[in-house]
């Protein structure tokens, strides 16, 4: 009842536009002032900065510096030219590009905000100049940015790697199958709306306009590689390659491209600051919370409940799918993973259910979150950059959200999506 209590508490101070992060350590401190007098409190700063100091979250500033470098660098740029060079005889081509350069994109940011603010004002004007309705560009643009997190290297994946107790590269690589359907499945959504709407091709396929523009593209496309290729193949760690990652986005932004110059690279470290102290705030405070849900065995309570009401593995997964959809709606991914990981684990484990199995289907509810109103971190953004209503922009999302959760049940329910790849690699 307690912890029912303190979860009311964190989504009413949400729903009066207190920030999570606050609203986590509020309610975390009165419920422990409650229940444990103000002995407790002289433990909170120790509580913050544990659970600010695990080792694989240094990985999250890293790679929200390299994306925030790669916006400011004309890494974005070229990835569209060469997409467009590559798709740009198909009908719709826009919308085939806006896909195909998110999922370039995914595998150099791991931020799904990161993705919309690279190719949002570039792409989105386009589409509307050659007849796209605007909600549709908007709509695209936000699904095929929420891939982001599903295609490693992912923020979200590490974060529940943190609260799981999991490996990040064996998420990683879970995420690869399902990005991959995700991506294709949108890019062929956006063909039959092309076909039925009879939408522009942009040019005639010249093999030395493709050779042109991979030439100039190619120091951006060996960056997913570079990084990937080092975590995958066990050169680097996860929080390593997000070093790398840096490294590399400054050498190409610098020496290669040499449109890095000294102030962009001011912004680039400003913003990434700045995102980077969001995340953390959030990691530090729900630490809190979940110290107080431990001690009053929450998570074991919530467990037993479930596990109490069926023993069917399939409708766990169902009852999970549905609660982090609701929650996806109210809460960013990161304090979602933060907040509720640590509550369903026990009954996650109870039930047999991989963590990394289970990883990909809480990172694909969330991708899901970033797009539905009302709080939709995602989706926010690209109406912003586009100018246009939100409930329009939703309208035309559903069917992109219907992609992703098709791709959803998928993972749930055919575990071998995800696990296959982990298991030849790693197990």
């Amino acid at each position: 009842m307690s912890g029912f209590l303190v979860f009311l508490c964190v989504i009413a101070l949400v729903l009066i536009n207190v920030p999570i992060a606050v609203a986590l350590g509020i309610a975390a401190v009165i419920a422990m002032i409650a229940t444990q007098g103000t002995e407790s409190l002289p433990n909170l700063a120790i509580a913050m900065y544990n659970g600010a100091t695990s080792f694989p979250l240094i990985a999250i500033p890293l790679f929200i510096l390299a994306g925030a470098i790669m916006n400011t660098s004309g890494i974005s740029r070229r990835l569209i030219d060469f997409c467009t060079a590559l798709l740009g005889s198909m009908k719709g081509a826009l919308a085939q590009v806006n896909v195909l350069t998110s999922m370039f994109f995914a595998e150099i940011s791991g931020s799904a905000v990161a993705d919309v603010a690279a190719t949002g004002p570039i792409l989105i004007p386009a589409m509307k100049k050659r007849g796209y309705p605007g909600p549709f560009a908007a709509a695209v643009t936000s699904s095929s940015a929420s891939l982001a997190i599903i295609i490693p290297p992912s923020i979200p994946m590490i974060l529940y790697a943190v609260m799981a107790g999991t490996s990040v590269v064996q998420l990683f690589v879970a995420g690869i199958v399902p990005g991959v359907i995700a991506g294709f499945s949108m890019m062929a959504l956006c063909y039959y709306y092309a076909v039925r709407y009879n939408w522009p091709v942009e040019e005639i396929f010249q093999w030395k306009k493709l050779w042109a523009s991979f030439k100039d593209a190619f120091w951006a496309l060996t960056l997913p590689l570079i990084i990937l290729g080092g975590i995958f193949g066990g050169v680097v760690t996860a929080t390593e390659g997000a070093a790398l990652a840096v490294v590399a986005a400054l050498f190409v932004g610098l020496v290669i491209y040499r449109e890095l110059d000294w102030r962009h690279l001011r912004d680039a470290i400003i913003e990434g600051g700045v995102q980077t102290g969001i995340v953390m705030l959030l990691v530090a405070s729900s630490a809190l919370l979940g110290l107080y849900l431990t001690e009053v065995q929450v998570p074991q309570t919530i467990a037993a409940g479930l596990a109490g009401l069926t023993d069917e593995r399939w409708v766990v997964l169902m009852l999970l799918n549905v609660f982090f959809l609701f929650i996806g709606m109210f809460l960013h991914s990161a304090a979602a993973i933060i907040l509720v990981v640590p509550i369903v684990m026990p009954l996650v484990t109870t039930m047999g259910i991989d963590p990394v199995h289970f990883g990909i289907i809480v990172t694909l509810n969330l991708a899901i979150g970033q797009q539905t109103p009302p709080v939709a971190s995602v989706l926010m953004i690209t109406c912003s950059i586009a100018k246009e209503n939100v409930w329009d922009v939703t309208r035309a999302n559903i069917p992109f959200i219907l992609v992703l959760l098709a791709t959803l049940l998928l993972v749930t329910y055919v575990p071998a999506t995800t696990l296959t790849l982990v298991d030849y690699f790693y197990r």
